[in-house]
């Protein structure tokens, strides 16, 4: 059935007529608007216990503690909000008075555009909330991004989705996507961006964070998202705010020793540029969207499979809708001016290369380049050896367009793109594709194309379409 969609004014109003819905409100920064929607919606005394901002720095310190380095738009001073106007109405009602009182905290911390229009408006924002009142409370976390070029706007803006948030914890929370999809309601990519969420608690226990950040680029929510190697989502400006970054994209499907073999001397050679900072160096394994559909469709299970692997070997993982790598290199540098990095094997480079992939830029292939190499980016190429072939491609002697060779002879001679002089001539036969057909097929020998303990993941979950009695088949028959 077609979930419909309430104005922020009836979400509010049934939230306020539900007797048992009752909890805090705390908003620090530019976010004052969420509370207002509750008064003006009436009956706000049944929902309301407490409504407050901190606006104050040094009242928002005594109330919740100091930051690092002066940060208040940020997950800690959030979380610590959360908590502490929590823990406040758990210790000052008695569940004797109130036992059928399902409990809530809402808090969130936000700075909108500035004056000058030269700093983004962003900010947190939380809920603590339990969905009846012997159990434990659930938490969900979001981080976002904000468009509109007015604070004023973005202030709306901010009281809209605030209402979509507490009103989907009550109304959708049996749901992650339906709740996930609530949170546009009367709202637009043009005026927010998502770019974090993190749900946690009893009612989430089987929510794997890791697809509901899939979710955002899939629904077009965000272009990019970001997970660690402990499967927690991360929001990317926080991990990735003035950092070096070392990038190799591939399909990891699965992960194989010639990918490992490249970001390893991939990496050795990064952190020999002078500047380069090894303790300031975010190393990142990147799969785009496009790399995740099969046949137009999402494959989730595929994607948990290279994500449980990734993880398990340590990597952090973006999951981006950046196709051609201008867009990728763009999006790095609205975060960071450090030198950037990218891995990538020959074929990728032809890609590089190829006109078709800029048709849609006005200035085609130099306009693409040209956001590439304006930044500090170097481009590392791993070596390929094609089937039958014996001698090594390289960016001598790969093939490029005579009309394109003077651009590609320019990077060349300026040390923007150089080949990986180190490289595992014993791993350069294996590719993923083949490995995955094996993988399907039960054919024996894939073990050896991936890194020590893949295999074993690999057949302990079943990963990648591994059936145990195929293979077991085809080890009798051979």
């Amino acid at each position: 059935m077609e979930r419909v969609i309430l104005t922020s004014k009836q979400k509010a109003l049934r939230i306020n007529l539900d007797p048992d819905i009752y909890g805090t409100f705390s908003e620090i920064g530019a976010g004052q608007e969420v509370v207002r929607h509750f008064f003006r919606a009436g009956g706000a005394s049944g929902t309301i216990a407490k409504a407050m901002s901190a606006y104050d720095k040094d009242v928002s310190d005594a109330i919740y503690g100091k930051e690092a380095k002066n940060r208040y738009v940020c997950e800690p001073r959030l979380r610590k909000m959360v908590e502490h106007e929590y823990g406040l109405i758990e210790k000052r009602l008695s569940r004797e008075n109130h036992p059928s009182r399902r409990f809530f905290s809402y808090a969130n911390t936000i700075a909108t555009i500035d004056f000058r229009k030269k700093y983004q408006g962003h900010g947190w924002m939380g809920i603590k909330f339990q969905t009846s009142p012997e159990k434990e409370p659930n938490e969900i976390v979001i981080h976002v991004k904000l468009h509109e070029n007015e604070a004023q706007l973005q202030q709306e803006t901010i009281g809209v989705i605030g209402v979509n948030m507490l009103y989907g914890c009550y109304f959708y929370y049996q749901n992650p996507r339906d709740y996930l999809q609530s949170l546009y309601d009367n709202l637009t990519r043009d005026q927010i961006e998502i770019d974090m969420i993190s749900m946690e608690g009893p009612d989430f226990a089987g929510v794997d964070n890791r697809l509901l950040s899939l979710q955002l680029v899939k629904n077009g929510f965000t272009d990019a998202v970001i997970f660690s190697p402990d499967g927690k989502n991360l929001q990317p400006s926080d991990l990735l705010y003035k950092k070096n970054i070392l990038t190799i994209r591939g399909s990891f499907r699965p992960v194989t020793k010639v990918n490992i073999d490249m970001i390893i001397n991939g990496y050795n050679a990064f952190v020999k540029e002078n500047k380069v900072e090894q303790d300031d160096l975010q190393v990142l394994f990147e799969i785009t969207l496009s790399n995740l559909t099969s046949g137009g469709d999402l494959d989730e299970q595929d994607f948990i499979d290279r994500a449980d692997i990734l993880c398990s070997l340590g990597q952090t993982v973006l999951i981006s809708n950046y196709q051609e790598y201008y867009k990728l290199i763009r999006y790095f540098s609205t975060m960071t001016k450090k030198r950037l990095g990218l891995i990538m094997g020959t074929n990728n480079l032809d890609a590089l290369f190829d006109e078709k992939y800029y048709r849609d830029l006005d200035g085609g292939i130099l306009e693409a380049f040209g956001i590439l190499f304006s930044r500090d980016l170097k481009v590392y190429v791993y070596p390929s050896l094609m089937e039958g072939e014996t001698d090594l491609v390289t960016t001598k002697n790969m093939e490029v367009h005579p009309r394109l060779r003077p651009l590609y002879d320019y990077l060349l001679y300026n040390s923007r793109i150089v080949d990986l002089q180190e490289h595992d001539p014993d791993v350069l036969w294996i590719q993923s594709r083949t490995a995955l057909r094996m993988i399907r097929n039960g054919e024996p020998g894939w073990e050896k194309m991936v890194p020590n303990y893949v295999d074993v993941m690999i057949k302990k979950n079943r990963l990648f379409g591994y059936k145990p009695e195929l293979a077991e088949k085809k080890a009798s028959e051979n």
